[in-house]
């Protein structure tokens, strides 16, 4: 049975063709002010790869913060589910271990428990500052001026630890420009900027419960030295399958295959 799971994110949408366990194409654009648009050409990149046309889809399931708007046409998904619901199936399919489930991604933080069959048990999601997201390391990199893909690599040149004390990415902003005005070394702030973020995700990790495999997905568990620093903070392995961004969509996809 082939199927698809779009994953409609607040900076992009992915998307999964499956045939099966078999991943057979994905895909993932920006998501443009459109956001029908952008699912609409991430979903025909996937086709396209795929080699097969909308019709032959067998179920369509949307996820993500825009998941809604795949209901209507062109999209037309059969359905959607939570982030969480989504996010638990993946896991469990990439790692079958998984039992705690850690996303990060644009806007928001999530944790979970799930069961060997990816059903959740419990979750916590940090809806309320993006300074458990990824738009905050965002943010940061700009104050910094340093690209985003280059902000884990540039924390773990850094030995020190300093303190980051802001809890919204407004004063946290505020909080590095006084560290440049210092003359602070940016792979010094750029630990910190890590640091910080690591320590709010662990604590909302803290409140669902750890019960191992602990798994990191969503586009931020690409940046490795948050990696290290939630390891740190938890004081566990965390496993970070490869591609995680996908894993929602994922999930999205393999639920396409299961009746409601």
């Amino acid at each position: 049975m082939v199927t698809a799971g779009i994953d409609l994110g607040a900076r992009t949408v992915k998307a999964v063709i499956m045939d099966g366990s078999k991943v057979l194409a994905k895909a993932i654009t920006i998501t443009g002010f459109e956001q029908k648009q952008s699912a609409e050409e991430a979903l025909n990149a996937a086709l396209k790869q795929a080699g097969i046309s909308r019709k032959d889809l067998a179920g369509l399931v949307a996820t993500g913060v825009g998941r809604k708007v795949c209901l209507e046409p062109p999209i037309s998904a059969d359905r959607e589910v939570t982030e969480v619901t989504a996010a638990a199936m993946g896991a469990v399919s990439v790692h079958p271990a998984a039992r705690t489930v850690i996303d990060v991604g644009a806007e928001e933080g999530r944790a979970l428990r799930c069961d060997e069959k990816g059903a959740v048990k419990d979750f916590v999601i940090n809806e309320r500052c993006a300074a458990g997201a990824g738009t905050f390391v965002e943010a940061m990199a700009r104050a910094l001026e340093v690209r985003l893909e280059d902000m884990g690599p540039l924390a773990l040149k850094s030995t020190r630890t300093i303190p980051m004390n802001a809890q919204c990415t407004v004063f946290a902003e505020s909080e590095v420009v006084t560290l440049i005005h210092e003359r602070t070394p940016k792979e010094d702030i750029a630990k910190a900027i890590t640091d910080s973020m690591a320590a709010r995700i662990a604590s909302m990790v803290r409140r669902v419960g750890i019960e191992k495999d602990v798994v990191l997905i969503g586009g931020v568990a690409k940046n490795v030295a948050f990696v290290e620093a939630l390891k740190k903070e938890l004081a566990t392995d965390i496993v970070v399958p490869p591609e995680p961004e996908y894993v929602g969509a994922l999930g999205a996809a393999l639920l396409a295959a299961k009746k409601e």
